[in-house]
């Protein structure tokens, strides 16, 4: 199977000391593009603002 199951934590939160969202999303295993830990900005409910979000393992 090529995609793996992956999941995005906010960065934003953590450092702040407040609740950090979690998204479940997947990933390509082969893409050359994306060799690092992938970051998107994605909305965090509990700041009510859109946060980098940085992959966890």
């Amino acid at each position: 199977m090529p995609r793996d199951i992956i999941i995005l934590e906010c960065t934003e939160a953590r450092a702040e000391g407040g609740i950090p969202s979690r998204y479940v999303t997947t990933r390509n295993k082969k893409s050359v593009r994306t060799p690092g830990r992938l970051e998107k900005v994605k909305f965090n409910p509990f700041l009510k603002r859109r946060t980098k979000h940085r992959e966890i393992r």
